[in-house]
């Protein structure tokens, strides 16, 4: 799992890599609960599979991108506590939505 801070259009934003690993992915339910966990936070949260990025607070958008288990995605963020919201949406997604 890659760290790195991402600088687009003069913003320095939060993000982190990481592999969807339910077999699943992020079908309807699993996408609920993600969704639910990014309107938690005040940032600007955004999710992206190849290249392809989606607001992580839309259930459409990400149900979009088609995400299924073994699939690497990346989780960025921008706002005051854009480093916990990626952090937190990280640490959902690894434990393959098992607490929900």
């Amino acid at each position: 799992m890659a760290t790195n801070l991402l600088i687009r259009e003069g913003k320095i934003m939060y993000v982190k890599d990481v592999l969807v690993e339910n077999k699943a992915g992020l079908h309807a339910r699993p996408a609920t609960f993600f969704i639910q966990k990014a309107n938690e936070y005040k940032s600007t949260v955004w999710v992206e599979k190849e290249e392809r990025r989606v607001n992580a607070k839309s259930l459409l958008g990400v149900l979009s991108l088609g995400i299924i288990g073994g699939t690497e995605i990346k989780i960025i963020a921008d706002g005051v506590d854009e480093q916990e919201a990626v952090d937190g949406l990280v640490a959902l997604v690894e434990s393959g939505f098992a607490d929900q």
